[in-house]
């Protein structure tokens, strides 16, 4: 008898999620069959069977918190024989289990009669005991800090960083060193549902906080003619490729950052240091029905057109297949979000912290110019350049993204061969 063990699914993951189940008690399962489906704080990742055997007990349910290591089925290994037998034998087990079940759950209520305080908490984060205990102590929610450790892991002098932060803003009124307070009984005045945030929900909210908090925005908004652009993305595009207008950004982004080298830089407070990038890893915010996830495209500086767009399909169906790894999602140097597909004229993208810029695009639309002492119809394209105000000053805000505009205004300069 195999006591299967909640394997390793990636680098500092002690915990995750069981979103679902994918056998019962009694099935026959072969080695490599996925036996469930974990959600960690950045993914969820199938979780394959270690051998040929027999599904004896399930020792999680679906919705539950498990760490990395612990037993949650027992497998007879090599085991076959009447399906029939196998599937009445556990009938007894499955209803001893279903009794079982609830009791992991059940100190959750008693932990959670104040849910805003229970919710930083419960949530898991890579830090030692004696990190955590510290951030209790000085009143911080450890699962708002960001790490600068390996993988993410947070250490005493983040917390401490990060405290600071707190206080600097709370100081000069920027609302920061608020707490959290519950929302008012809703109920009161007529019917509700709450629905717990998904992982993926929960690290997107703190992480898009704190970058509100500590990052001083700016955005500028600027307009790019791309009328000869449409006509090369049309002529390229066929049925088994179609061309998007991202690829062409992200290709004038690269160049961007090469010629504005205070874009692909980071900003470390508890140094006071600018950490400039040399790499060019661009991130591309996707929406799926589990989050906003930014994969990160690497070394777009070094890739066609053609080559980019391929690889930007490939990661936006794998971060809406729940199927992106943590490791996918890190050591970007700026992000493109897009949401012209959607629609609207303009919007304020936020910095996605560490980086210093993001890149906001609206709605693409037809729009009279006047040119040589007449209107002409012109295809031109909304976008919006969020960044942060510490090491970016307008004048080079303004600078980076007249030099977007004018850069893809001149699509016959841009690579599309393989």
């Amino acid at each position: 008898m195999l006591d299967f063990k909640l394997p390793e699914v990636g680098e500092n993951i002690e915990r995750g999620n069981i979103v679902s189940i994918a056998v019962a008690v009694g099935d026959t399962v072969k080695k490599d069959q996925d036996l469930l489906e974990l959600e960690t704080d950045k993914a969820s990742v199938p979780v394959p069977s270690p051998v040929d055997g027999v599904i004896k007990e399930i020792l999680v349910a679906e919705g539950q918190d498990v760490a990395i290591g612990s037993v949650v089925m027992k497998i007879e290994e090599g085991a076959s024989g009447s399906p029939a037998a196998k599937k009445a034998e556990p009938q007894a087990p499955a209803a001893t289990k279903a009794a079982p079940t609830p009791k992991p759950a059940a100190p959750k209520p008693a932990a959670q009669p104040a849910p805003a305080k229970a919710k930083g908490p419960q949530k898991h984060v890579p830090a030692a005991p004696s990190v955590r205990r510290f951030a209790r102590e000085i009143g911080i929610d450890i699962a708002q800090v960001p790490g600068t450790g390996r993988g993410g892991r947070i250490s005493m002098d983040d917390v401490k960083t990060y405290a600071k932060a707190l206080n600097q803003a709370a100081a000069g009124g920027g609302g920061g060193g608020f707490a959290q307070r519950p929302v008012p009984d809703f109920s009161t005045w007529g019917e509700v549902e709450r629905v717990k945030m998904s992982k993926i929900r929960q690290v997107t909210a703190d992480h898009l906080s704190f970058c509100w908090q500590t990052i001083p925005h700016v955005t500028q908004f600027g307009k790019a003619d791309i009328t000869e652009l449409e006509k090369l993305r049309k002529k390229y595009s066929t049925k088994d490729r179609k061309l998007t207008v991202t690829p062409f950004l992200l290709k004038v982004m690269a160049s961007a950052l090469k010629t504005f080298p205070q874009f692909n830089a980071s900003v470390d407070m508890t140094t006071h240091e600018i950490v400039y990038k040399k790499f060019i890893n661009i991130g591309v915010a996707v929406d799926t029905d589990n989050g906003l996830l930014v994969p990160v495209i690497r070394d777009v500086d070094k890739k066609t057109i053609l080559q980019i767009n391929d690889e930007v399909v490939a990661v936006a169906a794998k971060a809406r297949d729940r199927k992106v790894m943590p490791d996918d999602l890190k050591g970007g140097s700026m992000t493109l979000t897009n949401l012209g597909g959607i629609g609207g004229t303009s919007f304020t993208p936020i910095v996605n912290w560490p980086e210093v810029a993001i890149l906001g695009v609206s709605r693409g639309g037809w729009e009279p110019v006047y040119e040589n002492s007449q209107l002409v119809p012109r295809f031109t394209l909304p976008l919006s350049l969020s960044y942060d105000h510490r090491i970016i000053d307008g004048a080079d805000g303004a600078r980076f993204l007249k030099w977007v505009c004018d850069a893809i205004e001149q699509p016959f300069m841009m690579e599309l061969s393989e």
